[in-house]
């Protein structure tokens, strides 16, 4: 379905102005947020690069004793 820019226009100057100005924040937002699968290719990006160090030796790494040692001493 093709959408006509005018009639859409049209449409939206008959709402009350709350909903027109509900409707401008929605729009504003849209074009803020990145979209979901950006942000969700950044991710597996970093996890392959987090994995890649990890094979090869290169990424820091904490005993999981020492962690929960940690943990223990910070909630007591």
């Amino acid at each position: 379905m093709a959408v006509n820019i005018k009639q859409v226009e049209e449409q939206i100057r008959s709402l009350p102005a709350e909903e027109r100005a509900r409707l401008v924040e929605v729009l504003l937002r849209s074009l803020r947020e990145p979209e979901i699968s950006e942000i969700e290719a950044a991710w597996a990006s970093e996890i392959d690069h987090r994995v890649e160090a990890l094979r090869r030796g290169t990424s820091p790494t904490v005993p999981a004793e020492q962690v929960f040692d940690e943990v223990r001493r910070l909630t007591e």
